[in-house]
């Protein structure tokens, strides 16, 4: 059942992302931690790269290690491309070099994570 949603809630995922990162946020208040930001950062881009390798390895039954680099390469490469847009189209909103930093962990240890359950999946 969840194989059927899986492209959907991705993509979704995505979209809402895309939005809440190139729109201005007005009305929410502004949490004084400093690596607050970066924090959120890493979640998102973590939950990221795990949707897209979930699409990629479980709807379009794509070879686990396939699947694990193609998601991580996609992530990356979305929040690169998300952060320039940021500095071009917004003017609330800039493009942090940081931000690419906390995106790209969050992926990795992801991709971390996904590689160590696999192997104590082998293992059982």
């Amino acid at each position: 059942m969840l194989k059927k949603f899986t492209f959907g809630i991705t993509i979704c995922y995505t979209v809402v992302l895309t939005i809440a990162s190139l729109i201005h946020i007005s009305g929410i208040p502004n949490i004084n931690y400093s690596n607050t930001d970066k924090i959120l950062h890493f979640i998102a881009y973590s939950a990221l790269s795990w949707f897209w390798f979930q699409t990629f390895h479980i709807k379009f039954n794509w070879p686990f290690n396939k699947a694990l680099v193609v998601a991580a390469i996609v992530s990356v490469i979305f929040g690169i491309l998300i952060e320039a847009l940021q500095g071009m189209l917004t003017n609330t909103r800039v493009a942090d070099n940081n931000d690419i930093l906390a995106n790209t962990l969050g992926v990795g240890i992801t991709i971390v994570f996904l590689l160590l359950l696999k192997k104590t999946k082998v293992k059982k």
